[in-house]
């Protein structure tokens, strides 16, 4: 039968040839729950085309399930994702910000939490391939953006063996677990882009990868103070809820608007850091009304203070009954993504005692 291309051909194509390879792919689990895309080696050679790395060379390992994913690997996994070739750099540098961040080569996507990975893309790649960085970010409707994330997810099932039920213990994941990968609107922030922050050229394309447990919508169209947006942004990052451990780390994902107010007032991305962390604490008579007033000696995960493993946190060690929730201001990412049209950013929690510069790869150049 014939199916009519989206530039205008038409391409003779037996479908239900289409549907058995769709089905073959699924019923031998290299699927995520949603149909994949069938690559051919001289398919695969389009993504191994785009890097001078050799298909051989090692981009990510898991040592603790003595596992490691090839360039070769990787480019696979990328095609049945539905990646366009012009995509694999950016998902090549992912995985190296992956290993720069280093907890999931220690088995974190594995854990009960269901912990996935975040990719913030920057730089002029976003424009290059249709990145979207605005309206919707960490929703659907572009290819990059969903394809990209994709492809991780999909390497950790087909590569790894981080399957529901099996390795991947999640108890109930999240949607990040299909894709997370946003970039970030540059254009419309009022402050330098995330990886010219941390020392990269405006010149350079870059990803920044992290593992995050939940996505936190803020409604904020009732202010123009930045205290208080500051206040609104830290109670979300400081409910009891997040705290599993001593302490917490988050990225802030601001609006445009929200970005814009702050910037209005003078600060800085390293005023909203520090305005949110001293901001982002509790009482311990609020901790301990939720059982989370001590530490674990042995984990330093947040306990009862009548708990047999029970010892004093950090913050009851020096005497105080404020308890903050970050380790220091930068402890906090900031990110400016998402349309110019409404007061509405997003708290992410991320996983582990964040601080200093995030863990940032750069996107090698296209091939001439």
């Amino acid at each position: 039968m014939s199916v009519e291309a989206a530039a205008g051909s038409e391409v003779d194509v037996d479908i239900d040839d289409v549907r058995r390879a769709l089905e073959h792919y699924a019923s031998k689990g290299w699927s995520d729950g949603l149909p994949v895309m069938p690559v051919t080696e001289s398919y695969l050679a389009e993504f191994l085309a785009t890097t001078d790395r050799a298909p051989s060379d090692v981009v990510f390992e898991m040592p603790h399930l003595n596992r490691t994913c090839t360039v070769r690997a990787a480019a696979i996994n990328a095609g049945l994702a539905g990646c366009l070739p012009e995509y694999f750099p950016v998902v090549l540098a992912a995985w190296e910000a992956l290993t720069l961040d280093g907890y999931a080569t220690r088995g974190i996507w594995q854990s009960t939490t269901g912990t996935a990975p975040l990719l913030i893309v920057n730089g002029p790649v976003r424009e290059r391939i249709g990145l979207n960085s605005r309206g919707n970010v960490f929703g659907s409707g572009f290819r990059a953006n969903a394809t990209i994330g994709r492809a991780i997810r999909l390497t950790a099932i087909n590569v790894f063996g981080l399957r529901p039920h099996e390795l991947d213990q999640a108890t109930q994941g999240t949607p990040a677990k299909y894709t997370a990968c946003i970039a970030e609107n540059e254009e419309q922030s009022p402050w330098p882009a995330l990886h010219v922050e941390h020392g990269m050229s405006a010149a350079d394309s870059a990803v920044t990868g992290m593992v995050v447990r939940s996505v936190l919508h803020i409604e904020a169209r009732h202010t123009v103070v930045p205290e208080q947006l500051a206040l609104d942004l830290a109670g979300s990052l400081a409910r009891t809820g997040a705290l599993i451990h001593e302490t917490i780390s988050g990225c802030l994902v601001l609006g445009p608007e929200h970005a814009e107010l702050f910037a209005r007032a003078g600060w800085s991305k390293t005023d909203v850091r520090q305005a949110v962390y001293e901001r982002a604490w509790n009482s311990r008579e609020a901790l301990a009304a939720v059982g989370k007033d001590a530490v674990s000696r042995s984990t330093r995960w947040r306990v009862p203070a009548d708990h047999p493993d029970a010892v004093p946190d950090r913050a009851s060690e020096a005497g105080g009954d404020r308890v903050e929730v970050l380790n220091s201001p930068e402890a906090l990412l900031v990110v400016v993504a998402g349309a110019n049209n409404s007061g509405v950013s997003a708290v992410i929690e991320t996983f582990g005692p964040r601080g200093g510069a995030p863990s940032t790869a750069r996107v090698a150049e296209p091939r001439p």
